[in-house]
């Protein structure tokens, strides 16, 4: 089991969102429906990446099934980064 990873170069560590396991109206989803989640936290970047810090919400396109340590973490290429996400709040 690893502890502590650290991504290099241009690599970016992200933690995937949870995904949801059912839908709006309560049907449940079965792994087959279910789409890989294309949002998550940074966890940690390489020294060559500029567009992003650790914590950043962001949204990503992950072009190839990459391996991981872990099922919720991926490791990508800062080009695979779409943008980041700010949280709004709402008014009421």
């Amino acid at each position: 089991m690893v502890n502590t990873m650290h991504v290099i170069m241009d690599r970016v560590l992200i933690r995937l969102e949870q995904t949801k396991q059912q839908t709006d109206g309560g049907v449940l989803l079965i792994d087959e429906l279910k789409k890989r989640p294309s949002v998550g936290y940074v966890e940690d970047v390489g020294e060559k990446v500029r567009s992003v810090k650790k914590g950043d919400k962001v949204f990503f396109y992950v072009f190839d099934d990459l391996p991981s340590l872990e099922k919720n973490l991926v490791v990508v290429r800062e080009r695979s980064l779409l943008g980041k996400l700010e949280e709004q709040e709402q008014n009421k």
